[in-house]
């Protein structure tokens, strides 16, 4: 007897063919199974057994996938690990990562050192926005160049990842963006650099896909590929299912944000700008007349080093200025009012 849950999603997958109507009582799969083979003319039972695994398979994604559909959708997204580099505010270096494999950490290392041969950077934003991939040994490479001691990295099943000891890495402080398409590699990215005390996470809590896949061979020749067992950061935590939370939550619609993505600096007529925007759920991210104020950095690395949540005074440094003509990104100008802020501190504190 076929399964239910291959019956309902041949159902599924056959719609807009097949219309199913419940009570609430799950329906005998037999029975369903058999009038959709009688009267549903034209498709042999090998190709409605073929849309019933199809129908499985996309209605469990991610966590679930055929190993020949993840490899197609790589060659899709074939280019660059680092597609877009900039330089905003004169001083603070922007990198913009698409997918997270093997050629990451080159990527990075080389658009930060042509991006420091002209500038003197004041900080640096890894933007993770709509970013993925499933290589867990290319996000301890790319973190290892942010991270000067060593310590635990991260573990995807083969133990215990650590960077080393070194003089010099990719200095002033880190900004992080994410949003709800951060998957995979890309959340594990972001979790690292947080923990390691290297970088300050901002925007929406990501897709929870950061899971350690396992792949069945089956019969026909394809792989079925399962997500099992959670990746683990280097305090031994796994990255949270339901996904990874920023230390600073920014609230924009999803349709809002592409445009964003595609162009910082265009004005749409309504921001949808969280108004209880959060750090570590203790401080507003707008201040009462309307600018962004400049954040602490001894309070936020505190924070971050300790595992503590102190009551900071997010509006010290310096003033805040007027909004004016620049980015309208509300992530990315978030971020960059972040690491401005960090920046004039450690000055004060040199």
């Amino acid at each position: 007897m076929k399964s239910l849950s291959v019956i309902v999603l041949a159902v599924l997958a056959l719609q807009p063919v097949l219309r199913a109507e419940t009570r609430g009582e799950a329906p005998d799969p037999k029975e369903v199974y058999d009038l959709i083979r009688t009267h549903l003319g034209g498709m042999s039972e090998d190709e409605l057994n073929r849309k019933a695994v199809r129908g499985l398979v996309s209605a469990l994604k991610p966590v679930v996938s055929l190993a020949s559909e993840t490899s197609s959708g790589r060659a899709a997204s074939d280019g660059p690990p680092v597609t877009q580099t900039n330089v905003f505010d004169k001083d603070i270096g922007y990198l913009r990562v698409q997918r997270v494999d093997e050629g990451l950490a080159k990527a990075v290392e080389g658009a930060c050192e042509k991006l420091q041969s002209t500038n003197q950077l004041r900080g640096v934003v890894v933007d993770l926005r709509y970013a993925g991939g499933d290589d867990y040994a290319a996000v301890a490479a790319t973190a290892e160049l942010f991270v000067k001691k060593s310590r635990p990295l991260l573990d995807w099943g083969s133990g215990e990842v650590r960077s080393k000891e070194k003089a010099e890495v990719i200095a002033g402080p880190v900004a992080v963006l994410v949003n709800r398409q951060t998957s995979g590699a890309a959340e594990a990215l972001a979790g690292v650099l947080r923990q390691a005390a290297a970088a300050l996470v901002l925007g929406h809590k990501t897709a929870g896909q950061a899971m350690i896949a396992q792949e069945f061979p089956l019969k026909n020749g394809d792989r079925l590929r399962i997500r099992i067992n959670p990746v683990k950061l280097g305090d031994g935590s796994a990255l949270p299912a339901e996904g990874l939370a920023p230390d600073i939550s920014v609230e924009v619609s999803a349709d809002e944000e592409q445009a964003y993505f595609a162009d910082a600096y265009q004005q749409i007529p309504r921001v949808a700008l969280s108004a209880n925007t959060q750090l570590s759920l203790t401080n507003s991210a707008v201040s009462r007349n309307g600018r962004r104020p400049r954040l602490n950095e001894a309070e936020l690395v505190r924070e971050r080093r300790e595992g503590t949540n102190p009551e900071a005074d997010l509006t010290a440094g310096r003033p805040a200025e007027p909004e004016g003509p620049g980015v309208r990104d509300p992530v990315l100008a978030r971020a960059l009012d972040v690491l401005k802020g960090l920046a004039v501190v450690r000055r004060a504190h040199s």
